[in-house]
C-alpha cells in the first residue's frame, strides 16, 4: 500500500513541479541601429540629386552625433555641410534641418585662395596661409565688420586641424565673388582668404538659421584629415 500511495503522489505532483521549475525566456529587446539612419536621411532628402556625396554626409553625421552626445551643440536641429570635393561652380553648401528633415539652403560657397582654383586641394590651419581648414566648427554669434559686413563667427573644434580659426578670423560672410555671375565671367567661383563666403543675398537667411550653436562641417576626402580627426575615429 505504501508504494502504491507514493506512486500516485508522484504522478499527482509531477505537473505542478514541472510548471514551477519551467524557465521563462526574457522579452527580446529591439535596439535601434543608428547607422541605418544615415543613408535613409540622405535618401529622404534627395541629397545625391543636389550633388552632396554620401561620404561627406556620413562623416558629417558621425561628428554631429559625437558632439551632440557631449551636449556641445546648443542648436542641434541644424547641420551645415560644405562639400569641397565638388567643383566651386557647384552649389556645394547644404543647410539641413534634421528635426523637420528639410534641406533649407543649397548654394555656392568659396574656398581659400591658396586652397585651389576651381577645385579645393590644399588645406591649412596656419595664419596667413589663405587656405581653408577642414573639419567641424560650432557656430557662434554674428558680427558686422567694416570690410565684409554681416558675418558669422566660427569656432573650430578640432585641435591642430581648425582650432586656429578665430585667430585667422575665419568667418562666414557674403561676397560678390561667391555668385553665379562671377562663375559666368571667370569659369569658377571666386576665392577668399580661407573663409566660407556665400552669395551676398544668402548670408542673412543662412546665418539666421545656423547661428548660436549649430554644427558646420567642411569636407574633403583628404586622407591626412580623415585619419587624424578624433571626431571621426569613433
Amino acid at each position: 500500500m505504501m508504494f502504491r500511495y507514493l506512486f500516485y503522489l508522484i504522478i499527482f505532483l509531477s505537473p505542478v513541479l514541472n510548471k514551477s521549475t519551467k524557465k521563462i525566456s526574457p522579452p527580446k529587446l529591439v535596439v535601434e541601429n543608428t547607422k541605418e539612419e544615415k543613408p535613409d536621411i540622405y535618401t529622404d532628402l534627395n541629397l545625391a540629386q543636389y550633388g552632396l556625396s554620401l561620404e561627406a554626409f556620413q562623416h558629417a553625421l558621425t561628428g554631429y552625433q559625437v558632439l551632440n552626445e557631449k551636449q556641445q551643440l546648443r542648436n542641434p536641429d541644424i547641420l551645415t555641410i560644405v562639400d569641397f570635393s565638388q567643383s566651386s561652380k557647384n552649389k556645394r553648401l547644404y543647410v539641413l534641418d534634421l528635426k523637420e528633415q528639410k534641406l533649407l539652403f543649397n548654394t555656392w560657397v568659396s574656398h581659400g585662395r591658396n586652397t585651389g582654383d576651381e577645385f579645393a586641394e590644399n588645406f591649412s590651419n596656419t595664419d596667413g596661409s589663405w587656405q581653408s581648414s577642414l573639419g567641424f566648427y560650432i557656430t557662434e554669434n554674428t558680427h558686422v565688420g567694416a570690410k565684409v559686413g554681416f558675418s558669422l563667427i566660427l569656432e573650430g573644434v578640432e585641435k591642430g586641424i581648425n582650432d586656429n580659426a578665430k585667430n585667422r578670423q575665419i568667418i562666414m560672410h557674403g561676397a560678390d565673388y561667391a555668385t553665379e555671375d562671377f562663375i559666368n565671367q571667370t569659369g569658377r567661383l571666386g576665392r577668399s582668404f580661407g573663409c566660407p563666403a556665400v552669395p551676398p543675398q544668402m548670408i542673412e537667411p543662412i546665418v539666421d538659421s545656423i547661428r548660436d550653436g549649430s554644427l558646420l562641417f567642411l569636407y574633403y576626402p583628404d586622407e591626412n584629415y580623415l585619419n587624424n580627426s578624433e571626431l571621426l575615429s569613433v
